[in-house]
């Protein structure tokens, strides 16, 4: 029986990741954490790459570099565990892709979806949870240190953050716009309200009782602002 494949997605410092951990640590051990780009070896160094500000891409060979690093990660980790009858939780995915090389860097939405047909395959997310945070309210957040497609700027991010917008309209039974305003445990409440979610009964139910158990445990005792800001640690890496 297949899984359940969840993503979030985000400008950067939207809060995703620390979504998609409370996301992961709520359902325990049915669910496996991943991210992208990284979750294998190769996709982890892809990372380094793509992150390293004094390393100049053209946005074709930035694509082709996500979805190199996609690849290896559907292959090796998140096909596996959805063939095993596993919740996959995704910080990022194919829609990061069609929003920051498809829209911000202008190379369609086709041509992206194009480039990864083959290193995505059939394995497109169930749900993909869009974090939709203001531009002004990210940046806020960003340590000094930016990477390279933080320090794109302002501009960029709203770029991305109308590609966002254009694929929740395109894909309305997937994509879902989450508005990211508010302190954490704010943005998981909407992120667990099963009737803003226009789909089947499975991934509503999954996104409700990960909230409900977070809220019964306490859990967000131990969770502060500045989690919002971790984008280092990775969530699964494969061996």
């Amino acid at each position: 029986m297949r899984g359940l494949f969840v993503t979030f997605e985000g400008i950067d410092r939207s809060g995703k990741t620390t979504q998609a951990r409370l996301l992961t640590e709520a359902l325990g051990s049915e669910a496996l954490g991943v991210r992208e780009p990284g979750g294998t070896p190769a996709g982890e160094r892809v990372r380094d790459l793509l992150k390293d500000a004094a390393v100049p891409l053209g946005a074709e060979a930035e694509a082709l570099l996500f979805a190199a690093a996609r690849a290896e990660l559907v292959a090796q980790v998140i096909r596996p565990a959805l063939e095993d009858g596993r919740v996959v939780v995704s910080d990022r995915f194919l829609d990061s892709s069609l929003a920051y090389q498809g829209a911000a860097r202008g190379l369609g939405v086709e041509t992206v979806l194009e480039i990864n047909a083959t290193a995505v395959g059939d394995c497109i997310p169930d749900l993909s949870l869009v974090i939709d945070t203001p531009v002004a309210a990210a940046a806020w957040r960003r340590s000094v240190r930016l990477d390279r497609i933080e320090a794109e700027g302002g501009g960029f991010q709203a770029r991305v953050a109308a590609g966002y917008r254009e694929l929740a309209e395109r894909f309305p039974g997937r994509v879902i716009l989450v508005p990211g305003e508010g302190t954490i445990e704010q943005v998981h409440a909407r992120v667990g309200m099963g009737e803003r979610l226009e789909i089947d009964r499975g991934p509503a139910d999954l996104v409700s009782r990960a909230a409900a158990g977070l809220e019964q445990s306490g859990a967000w005792a131990g969770v502060s602002e500045s989690a919002l800001a971790d984008e280092r640690r990775p969530l699964h890496v494969a061996a």
